[in-house]
C-alpha cells in the first residue's frame, strides 16, 4: 500500500495529464473555429449564430449530465468559449 503522499502525487500527475489534454483540445477547437471565422468573413456571414450557440449549450448540458458533471458549470464554460470564438470571428470580419 502506498503512502498518502505517494497517492497524492499520483493523483496530481493524472490531473496534470488531463490538464494537458484540455489545453491541446482547446487549441484544436480554436484552430477549427478560426477556419469557421475565415469562411464566415469571406462570405459575409455574421460572426455569431445564436441558434447554433443555443443548440450547442443544450447539447453540452446533456453531455455534462451524462458525465456526472455539473451542467451549470459546463454551460458557464462553453458560454465563455463561445464568447471568445465570437470575438475572434468579429476580429477576422473586421480585417476582411
Amino acid at each position: 500500500m502506498s503512502s498518502p503522499d505517494d497517492q497524492l502525487q499520483r493523483l496530481r500527475r493524472s490531473i496534470d495529464n488531463v490538464d494537458a489534454v484540455l489545453i491541446h483540445t482547446l487549441a484544436e477547437r480554436f484552430k477549427l473555429t478560426q477556419a469557421v471565422g475565415e469562411l464566415k468573413a469571406e462570405h459575409g456571414m455574421p460572426p455569431s449564430d445564436p441558434s447554433r450557440e443555443a443548440t450547442q449549450i443544450a447539447r453540452l448540458r446533456r453531455l455534462a449530465e451524462d458525465a456526472e458533471l455539473d451542467p451549470e458549470f459546463a454551460q458557464k464554460f462553453i458560454t465563455f468559449v463561445i464568447a471568445e470564438v465570437i470575438h475572434h470571428h468579429e476580429r477576422i470580419a473586421g480585417a476582411e
